[in-house]
């Protein structure tokens, strides 16, 4: 089984924004535009069933749409960088989405995520990237931002065994009400509860 995770997609015009941060960084392995996402929980390798009970609840969250920008630049690992991230805009909608799906993992009985969530979007993993050239590089970007977009479906992707950055593939896509709008009940669960 492949692993997989939980994910809001970057739009195409946000993408292209992050793929003219690449380079200039020594050491620096760059994520490819078409595999930026942002996650929002790691699941890991499960079996096919608890997959299956994972996407049923995936599909009954009931959320509505939110506006997002990536702003910021960082670099998670502070005395040796393992990598350079874009930030994204605090929104409140995304952290309640965020704890609902970390909700129902856990009631699945999959493990708590030991970290702390801090939504980010990986641009490039580091190996032996000196933290001169890290901070060097961080400087010259750290005003990076976005316009804002909006957010109106969250994805399962999957990766398979890799030395992390893609490929992904969207396994299922779960979408957010129109906000205002709310459900109008049409097409609520298709399947058996």
């Amino acid at each position: 089984m492949p692993r997989l995770f939980v994910a809001l997609e970057v739009p195409r015009n946000a993408a292209m924004s992050l793929s003219l941060l690449r380079g200039g960084l020594p050491g620096a392995r760059w994520i490819d535009v078409e595999n930026f996402h942002i996650t929002l929980r790691f699941i890991g390798d499960i079996d096919g069933r608890t997959a299956d009970e994972v996407v049923d609840r995936l599909d009954r969250i009931e959320r509505p749409e939110f506006q997002l920008a990536l702003s910021g630049m960082g670099s998670f690992g502070s005395k040796k960088p393992h990598s350079i991230y874009a930030g994204v805009t605090q929104a409140p909608e995304m952290y309640a989405l965020q704890a609902e799906i970390e909700r129902i993992c856990q009631r699945l009985g999959l493990p708590a995520d030991p970290r702390k969530f801090t939504p980010h979007v990986t641009l490039a993993r580091l190996r032996n990237a000196r933290t001169e050239d890290v901070a060097h590089y961080l400087t010259g970007r750290g005003n990076f931002y976005t316009a804002p977009f909006t957010v109106n479906r969250f994805v399962l992707m999957s990766s398979k065994e890799s030395v992390g950055g893609g490929p992904y593939l969207t396994e299922e896509v779960f979408p957010l009400y129109e906000a205002g709008g709310g459900w109008d009940g049409a097409d609520l669960h298709d399947h058996p509860v």
